[in-house]
């Protein structure tokens, strides 16, 4: 194996690829899993790190990430982001180091400016005691050269919320407090000693049972495995692996947009300010960092993903749903009982793929002659897509939105921003679209190609896609054999009267006048 992120990447993906072949095989028992250790760290040198032993404990515990099991540190934790301690060891512990730049100055600038006693005078250079440091700052500041550097951990600098820091000896610790499970640092950690819970091996039980199991792809599919896979291409593998079949949850982007419409015009007229409810990094922010603004602003609307499992629910009583995407915290969405049938369970597109090359399996590229979702549901995976695909059910339903002040938020910060300016009652926007994820769902941590490389396939594939407007595609489905609203009671028979609010039939299917 290489070394570096893709050899990290790789290797990871290598582990959950035999442990789902254990899977299949009915061997995940200690015996086979101690034995796949030691044909994948076969010794006697080291390959990536300093030991063979050191690689072969780090293995271990990815099996055990990978039958969705705690590690041993994190026992009865409802964490989907775990630290791997054995490879969590190789980040220096100073957050403020001294560098050759030094010139051993006569002003003595950084000495006389630490208040701890926590520089001395070395042969060649000043030298910062780690254990004294209380990474003020005041010493890089003070120097003339600027040769003293505050050196920030990857994992620390792509945590939005503050959610981690380190212990007595340098290893990272996870705030579950505040942790909202976007999975940013995993792939910012170079020595992948930061990864999630994976339901892989659930998966393939629920597949060798004689339930059906139903696979729901994430609108930011297409493009991820180039153009030429399309959602076609997708579902058949996917019928191959064994799964009962594939739906595009594009289709629930419409159904979310389609109620959250509704949510937002009420809000509107009452003078309320909403956020949007499809990012779980972004609800999960609220329920932790601002709760206030959870129980008061938050749509009640689902997500498109639980949206998708509760239609295929009340069509396929029984049947199991898994949600395939780029998005490690819909993993904690699927784990929250509190709404009720939701996903039973989440992958990541690597997660897919190891599925599928554990059964020989590849997708094959296929004309794109699939579509359950409009273009605006499908749109759900871009930054801006769900505000624009709100204000089109409104259009659809002949509402004016003209004046309508939407704040697209994308990335940790500038949801962290927007959300304080609503606490504080000074978000000048009426609605808060909220993505973690800087550019949307397409940028997730587990995306398979570059964002650059998935823009230019999606935009080829989503250019195939018909026209069909939101409300006219919800019609061909049974809307009122399930609900849209979060705590799953309440009552949505009626649902032209929720959704439509007494808009003319020609309205409905699509026929309104273009603007």
């Amino acid at each position: 194996m290489v070394t570096g992120d893709k050899g990290l990447v790789s290797y990871k993906h290598k582990v959950m690829e035999e442990v789902a072949r254990l899977a299949w095989n009915d061997e995940l028992d200690q015996q086979h899993e101690e034995q796949l250790i030691l044909d994948l760290i076969p010794g006697p040198k080291p390959t990536y790190r300093c030991c063979i032993y050191k690689e072969r404990e780090v293995t271990r515990q990815r099996i055990i990430l990978a039958t969705g099991e705690n590690l041993p540190t994190n026992q009865g934790s409802d964490n989907i982001v775990q630290v791997i301690k054995p490879a969590c060891d190789e980040c220096p512990l100073a957050a403020y180091s001294v560098t050759d730049n030094c010139r051993l100055c006569l002003g003595k600038a950084c000495l006389n400016s630490c208040r701890f006693g926590a520089i001395t005078i070395g042969e060649f250079r000043s030298h910062i005691d780690a254990s004294k440091c209380k990474e003020c700052g005041m010493c890089a500041q003070a120097c003339p050269y600027g040769a003293i550097v505050h050196l920030v951990r990857p994992c620390k600098m792509a945590c939005p919320v503050g959610a981690i820091s380190y212990d007595e000896y340098g290893f990272c610790v996870i705030d579950e407090t505040k942790c909202i499970n976007c999975g940013h640092c995993i792939h910012r950690c170079p020595f992948g000693a930061i990864g999630s819970k994976t339901y892989i091996t659930k998966v393939i039980e629920a597949i060798k049972s004689d339930r059906e199991v139903f696979a729901m792809c994430a609108p930011a599919t297409e493009g991820q495995f180039g153009e030429k896979v399309t959602m076609s291409s997708i579902r058949d593998a996917l019928k191959e692996v064994g799964f009962t079949d594939m739906v595009e949850v594009g289709l629930g982007g419409d159904m979310t947009a389609a109620y959250e419409s509704v949510e937002w015009s009420e809000a509107r007229k009452s003078g309320k300010k909403m956020t949007t409810s499809c990012c779980p990094a972004f609800i999960n922010m609220l329920k932790k960092h601002f709760p206030e603004q959870f129980e008061e602003n938050m749509s009640t609307t689902v997500s498109p993903m639980c949206a998708v499992s509760r239609y295929l629910k009340a069509t396929h009583p029984g049947c199991v749903t898994v949600f395939i995407g780029p998005c490690i915290a819909k993993k904690s969405e699927a784990a929250d009982k509190s709404v009720p049938d939701n996903a039973d369970y989440v992958m990541t597109y690597g997660e897919l793929r190891a599925l599928l090359r554990s059964r020989g399996v590849e997708p094959k590229e296929e004309e794109n002659d699939y579509q359950e979702a409009s273009i605006w549901g499908k749109r759900f995976a871009t930054s801006g897509g769900v505000a624009n695909a709100v204000i089109e059910c409104m259009q659809e339903r002949g509402e004016d939105t003209s004046g309508i002040k939407l704040r697209r938020a994308a990335g940790g910060q500038d949801c962290k921003t927007a959300l304080s300016l609503l606490k504080a009652g000074r978000l000048p926007e009426d609605f808060i679209e909220g993505m973690v994820c800087p550019g949307g769902c397409v940028g997730g941590p587990s995306k398979h190609r570059t964002e650059i490389e998935i823009k230019k396939a999606r935009e080829t594939l989503l250019s195939q896609a018909d026209k069909r407007g939101v409300l006219e595609n919800l019609r061909q489905y049974p809307m009122d054999q399930f609900s849209m609203h979060r705590d799953g009671h309440k009552d949505n028979n009626d649902f032209k009267k929720a959704l439509l609010s007494g808009v003319s039939e020609d309205v409905v299917i699509g026929k309104r006048t273009e603007e």
